[in-house]
């Protein structure tokens, strides 16, 4: 089994910055995403990650303020934002992949976390 846990969301300021952390235990090898889910709004693929974190992929609207990477010896996957925007408000997701590869799709993560919410005030 595997267990995902998130943490590092908060209150910031437009312009700033939060570092995200994803704990992973039980069988970690795989994969990682992060997602995100706005009041309303479905689930939204924000950035994932090779088993290996040789290969990176982040939706439009983040790209160039956020990167993902993990540290495979802690079982940790990360996610830095910054230049926050208040249209980043949402409540973070972290998910493992049974695959190598990332995947953009909410359907292609069989593990999720319990989410940490991330507000950005204008």
């Amino acid at each position: 089994q595997v267990q995902l846990v998130e943490s590092g969301g908060g209150l910031v300021q437009a312009g700033g910055s939060l570092r995200l952390s994803c704990a992973a235990s039980g069988r970690t090898f795989g994969a990682m995403g992060w997602f995100r889910q706005a009041p309303g709004k479905e689930r939204e693929f924000v950035a994932g990650i090779s088993w290996n974190g040789g290969s990176t992929n982040y939706a439009h609207s983040v790209k160039g303020r956020f990167t993902i990477s993990r540290d495979n010896a802690k079982n940790t996957v990360y996610l830095q934002m910054n230049s926050l925007k208040p249209e980043d408000t949402a409540v973070y997701y972290c998910a493992r992949r049974n695959a190598l590869g990332w995947g953009t799709s909410v359907d292609e993560y069989g593990y999720w976390g319990q989410g940490t919410q991330v507000t950005v005030a204008s």
